[in-house]
């Protein structure tokens, strides 16, 4: 089983490593440390390119974890389509150097971190989650009304308190002494390493998470709720967007 290093996991600031390709098949592309983050947890897969030695480019379109009996581990890097004649120049074992699309990533980051901002500000269960660069939602287990204007405000104010925003590893056995730091009820926290990440947003927000995020609430900037929907008898949909409707 070949497991991919993710250096993302420690440091989400880094835009490009250099790596080594360990197999390329119809499932994509498998290196042996990347800066890509993989769809998982609500958040997209990151996209951005590949840099060959001689000078040739592989568009990357997606980051997606492997699949399938021995496939525990693996990060595949899909390539966008029409590629077709590179990518069949290429080899196990060949240096390459992973780059990520940046604005595309820092909007998933500033996104993501907003989104535990929210779960701040509504103390209910979530049961539905997306990250997008352009968007994101969550779902809340509820029935009470909400109000935009309400949590704009309140959003407003939390970036604004410049909260600095960090990570930590506990073993799964302190996790399942403290159950209420998992706020999710639609994806739980990975297991079987024997240890959890948890994403600390001082004063603010403590729950396992291992997605990518900012290093200070301040640097999410401008965001407001754009919709709150009733999708059912017990979920309220909170939907996010930038003010300033930009990526980066």
């Amino acid at each position: 089983m070949a497991q991919t290093e993710e250096l993302f996991r420690e440091d989400s600031t880094l835009r490009e490593c250099a790596a080594r390709l360990l197999r390329i098949d119809e499932r994509g592309l498998l290196l042996d440390r990347t800066v890509f983050y993989p769809l998982g947890g609500g958040q997209a897969g990151d996209a951005g390119e590949l840099l060959l030695a001689d000078g040739r480019v592989i568009a990357i379109a997606d980051t997606r974890k492997g699949k399938g009996e021995g496939a525990e581990g693996e990060i595949l890097h899909l390539p966008a389509p029409g590629q077709e004649a590179l990518l069949a120049g290429l080899q196990a074992g060949l240096a390459v150097t992973a780059r990520l699309d940046w604005q595309r990533r820092h909007a998933l980051m500033r996104f993501h971190s907003a989104t535990h901002l929210l779960c701040a500000l509504v103390p209910h269960p979530v049961d539905g989650c997306s990250i997008t660069p352009s968007y994101a939602r969550l779902d809340f287990h509820m029935t009470e009304a909400l109000g935009k204007e309400e949590l704009t405000a309140g959003l407003a104010r939390l970036v604004e308190g410049a909260h600095p925003v960090s990570q930590a590893w506990i073993s799964e056995a302190e996790l399942d002494a403290n159950p209420g730091l998992v706020r999710s009820m639609s994806v739980q926290p990975p297991r079987g390493m024997g240890r959890v990440r948890v994403l600390n947003i001082e004063g603010v927000d403590l729950q396992p998470c291992g997605g990518t995020h900012i290093a200070n609430t301040a640097e999410i900037g401008p965001i407001f709720v754009t919709k709150i929907e009733k999708k059912s008898a017990s979920t309220r949909r909170v939907v996010l967007g930038f003010a300033d409707s930009a990526a980066g």
